[in-house]
């Protein structure tokens, strides 16, 4: 078991999810394949993630106290979903993503829109922001990717530097117990054409969810992606905070501020820095 350099020494350490050398091919992480984001985006982000869009963005500012030229950035953007609902409340925001066609996806919504967003392709371990924000955002389970819990640390060290003294951050992930208490060992769906087998197991002792999914098009052409998500408690998500240097940070079960226990639809945590 690794323990993750620079964290408080009371951290539950997890195990890294690299157990062999890994090939030249294998050293790339699953989320920098552009190819995956092409097919299973439009699978990810379905018509319900889109439509629950406004609701999360009116909370975002409810919780942070946004208002017309707050900035934000939104780390993590994805196809703009949230940067540009924020957008249209008035905020100044920043959306920075790793994935070009994502970043395409987002610069087209926001024309639609008739709204600006600042759009910056680069790597969350590595992003240096030029100024900083009043609040940043990490949304819709885009946490808990990297092959080491380094990286995940480094993620939110970035991020915590990116925010203003007394600035906010907040975060909805799948935590250990959001995970357990939804877990199926799969299922299947009809989604943007396609059908959708999806299949689920457990890594570990509860250390990582690991999910396959396969797609069929209506020709029977087959795509399959496997890959593991590491699976952090509420208690170890808010240790990681304070020790990438945000002062506070409170779990909900939902936006609402919902208690997060046995009937927490999903986590939130809402941090100080």
């Amino acid at each position: 078991m690794k323990q993750t350099s620079g964290l408080e020494p009371d951290s539950v350490s997890q195990s890294d999810f690299s157990l062999k050398p890994l090939t030249d091919k294998e050293k790339k992480e699953w989320f920098e394949n552009e190819e995956f984001w092409k097919n299973f985006g439009p699978i990810i982000f379905d018509s319900r993630r889109w439509a629950e869009a406004p609701d999360v963005a009116a909370a975002v500012c409810k919780i942070a106290g946004l208002g017309k030229g707050s900035t934000v950035l939104d780390a993590g953007c994805g196809p703009g979903r949230i940067a540009v609902e924020l957008a249209l409340l008035g905020i100044d925001v920043t959306g920075v993503d790793l994935i070009s066609s994502e970043l395409a996806a987002a610069e087209e919504t926001a024309s639609d829109e008739n709204v600006s967003v600042h759009f910056k392709q680069a790597d969350l371990r590595t992003f240096t922001a030029d100024e900083k924000f009043d609040a940043a955002v990490n949304l819709y389970t885009s946490f808990g990717y990297c092959k080491t819990m380094e990286d995940d640390f480094e993620i939110l060290k970035h991020i915590a530097n990116s925010i203003k003294d007394g600035g906010w951050f907040i975060m909805e992930c799948i935590s250990r117990e959001t995970a357990i208490l939804y877990f199926t060992e799969g299922e299947w769906f009809e989604r943007a054409g396609k059908t959708v087998l999806t299949q689920f197991s457990v890594e570990g002792a509860w250390e990582g969810l690991r999910s396959r999914w396969i797609l069929i098009d209506k020709n029977g052409q087959r795509m399959e992606h496997e890959h593991i998500q590491r699976l952090y408690s509420a208690v170890e998500l808010k240790r990681l905070l304070a020790a990438a240097g945000f002062k506070s940070a409170e779990i909900y079960g939902d936006f609402d501020f919902t208690p997060y226990n046995q009937k927490a639809r999903t986590m939130v945590i809402v941090a100080r820095k």
